[in-house]
């Protein structure tokens, strides 16, 4: 006679052995028509999956993260069953639920075309409206197998090879359809409804290897509703106009070549706009009490064997052997450095906190085809701090640290800011004590912020639990940016010490901060955020002068001059090119404002305003211009 608990403490009980469905529709039938799957004691079950025993139990629909899940998990399947119906040879491989969608692995000679996706999509909503049955069965390994290897699916059966000897397996049908799976699944193809769309085909190699077959990967999105599979096209689309290696071209900011993959060629402005970022960066850190250091871009293998670094980044670190036969490995990251920065002198419980940072210039191999413009790129800087602190300093060093990132945040145009909280992974160092204090003073720093936030249960790093910043751009797209680390570890293993009050020798905790993260991506994502139209302040140049004639060049450029010497960027547009060309041309590199010069300002001393995006013109007198916008600079990277 099973007990069962619901999430709202309530607990409903059976005379017998009872499924997930039964559940639902023991609450209520219109919950046990939403309902996808449930989850016993925390692990995910299909509707159908018998409980014996007294537990736990969540019912999710598709309005739960989980159930979107699952729904795109069966479309992943039923795209399979698609392709193997339409394309018979076909092998399928592997295809996993991924964001906003999923994908899967197919092994074919031919390469599929648009016109076989359009013909897949068809055929995937006939299999929906069939209404196929789910069912889960378990096979003994071997036998899993001997099936697929008769089926000619031999990427299958390595897979299933993979699996240790006498262990099961779990395989799902879809009417006759089966495909090794751990699941959960839905009850039924017609369950997952109509809502998605393929979007693209690309090569994949087998397990992610180079030196396998290459396959073919399908990727699609699938989702609950048509709303909502619309506004994600929608998104789609936006992105495309926003993205940020056609703007940087039309912006004139950087380009990548070959000669370097994964490292920025940066032009004028956007070598500009990346300096704006530091200073503005520079300053808010030096009122926080930061100490700007700088630190051995080359450091040798012995320190990153020290640190633990070279265990776990070696194989994408970049490195060089001196004729002495010492090796040498270029930073990955500025942590050791830093370290060797505080282990300088001795310390006392009085230097700390101690709070230093760098824009730290950090290599790490990335395979080249995951590298994505500014996004993922092989040679970044880091806007790195660490702060040094004891344990008793551990709680409000976070929540300072967490209200500087959000209020850069917001003043850069990130309001709306995302918390990621992970705490003790199972493998972990430092005494339990330090990590409950480490955890709870992190989780008193997100909750004291008011912000969304999910706990990763278990999801911390080795050495301490973490905070992830996740802002969410003007169109909807989450991107990860800054953390806040505890670090329970690092600081032993390279020595480093302070004296407490009682002449005791301590270890300090120290803390990783990162807000931008990487500047490259910070600026990847800042550009289609705003999709090019930076506010004032930040905007690389933010005035051209335009004369409407030659007649008037040397207004023109006594304006630029007095610009910028009040630090208003601006250059002066005197090529011999008519006004609406000019117009066109400085609009399309997103220049904030362009003013015009003619007769009338010369008379006046004045200029004529003319803002991206408006054909409205303003005319304003020139000091009454500088006062204001200068003002404007001012106040924002003070």
């Amino acid at each position: 006679m099973p007990n069962i608990t619901l999430p709202d403490g309530n607990s409903l009980s059976f005379p017998k052995k009872v499924t997930g469905l039964e559940i639902a529709e023991k609450i209520s039938k219109s919950l046990a028509k939403q309902a996808l799957i449930i989850s016993v004691d925390g692990e995910q079950k299909d509707l159908d999956y018998i409980i014996e025993k007294d537990c736990s139990v969540k019912i999710y629909t598709s309005k739960d993260k989980e159930g979107l899940e699952t729904i795109r998990h069966d479309t992943a399947h039923i795209a399979a069953m698609a392709v193997q119906e339409l394309f018979p040879g076909t092998q399928v491989t592997i295809g996993p639920v991924i964001d906003n969608g999923f994908y899967y692995d197919f092994a074919r000679k031919e390469p599929f075309t648009e016109e076989d996706l359009e013909k897949i999509e068809k055929k995937m909503k006939e299999i929906v409206d069939r209404d196929e049955i789910t069912k889960r069965e378990v096979w003994e390994r071997n036998k899993a197998v001997k099936h697929f290897k008769e089926k000619g699916e031999i990427y299958k059966a390595e897979l299933i090879e993979s699996i240790p000897e006498g262990e099961d397996v779990s395989i799902y049908f879809h009417g006759e359809w089966h495909d090794l799976c751990r699941g959960p699944h839905l009850s039924s193809t017609g369950k997952i409804g109509k809502y998605f769309k393929l979007m693209k085909v690309s090569g994949a190699y087998w397990r992610g290897d180079s030196n396998n077959e290459m396959l073919q990967r399908i990727y699609g999105t699938s989702w609950s509703n048509q709303k909502d599979l619309d506004n994600y096209l929608k998104r789609l689309e936006e992105a495309e106009k926003r993205d940020h290696r056609k703007l940087g071209k039309e912006m004139d900011l950087f380009h990548f070549r070959e000669e370097s993959p994964g490292s920025v060629f940066w032009h004028e402005k956007g070598w500009a706009l990346f300096q704006k970022l530091i200073n503005y960066m520079r300053n808010r850190q030096n009122e926080a009490g930061y100490k700007e250091v700088n630190t051995p871009e080359i450091l040798d293998r012995l320190l990153w064997e020290k640190s633990g670094h070279w265990e776990k980044y070696g194989e994408n670190m970049y490195t060089s052997e001196t004729p002495d036969e010492k090796v040498f490995a270029i930073k990955p990251m500025n942590c050791p450095g830093h370290i060797q920065v505080f282990n300088q002198g001795l310390k006392s419980y009085r230097d700390l906190p101690l709070r230093i940072s760098e824009f730290g210039k950090v290599h790490r191999y990335e395979p080249s085809g995951a590298l994505h413009g500014l996004l993922r790129v092989r040679a970044f800087t880091q806007d790195d701090a660490h702060i040094f602190c004891s344990e008793d300093q551990i709680a409000s060093e976070c929540l300072i640290v967490t209200n500087l990132i959000l209020d850069i945040y917001k003043e850069l145009g990130f309001e709306n800011v995302i918390l990621k909280y992970a705490d003790r992974p199972e493998v972990r160092v430092g005494s339990d004590e330090v990590w409950d204090k480490a955890e709870a003073s992190l989780l008193d720093a997100v909750k004291a912020s008011k912000l969304e936030y999910s706990i990763n249960k278990g999801e911390g790093a080795f050495y301490g639990p973490k905070i992830e910043f996740v802002l969410r751009d003007a169109i909807g797209r989450d991107w990860q940016c800054g953390t806040l680390q505890v670090d329970l570890n690092l600081p032993e293993r390279l020595g480093a010490s302070y004296v407490d009050k009682d002449g005791s020798k301590k270890i300090p905790v120290m803390l990783h901060r990162a807000l931008f993260g990487s500047l490259e991506r910070f600026i990847g994502i800042l550009i289609e955020h705003y999709a090019g139209k930076f506010p004032f302040w930040i905007s690389p140049l933010q005035t051209v002068v335009i004369p409407v004639s030659d007649e008037f060049n040397d207004y023109a450029i006594d304006v630029s001059n007095k610009l910028k010497h009040s630090g208003i960027t601006s250059i002066t547009d005197t090529k011999n090119n008519n006004l609406n060309y000019k117009i066109r041309d400085h609009s399309l590199a997103k220049v904030p404002l362009l003013l015009i010069c003619g007769k009338k300002e010369v008379d006046s001393n004045s200029v004529t305003i003319r803002r991206l995006d408006s054909n409205k013109q303003e005319n304003m007198e020139l000091n009454s211009f500088i006062k204001t916008y200068s003002a404007l600079n001012k106040a924002s990277s003070n």
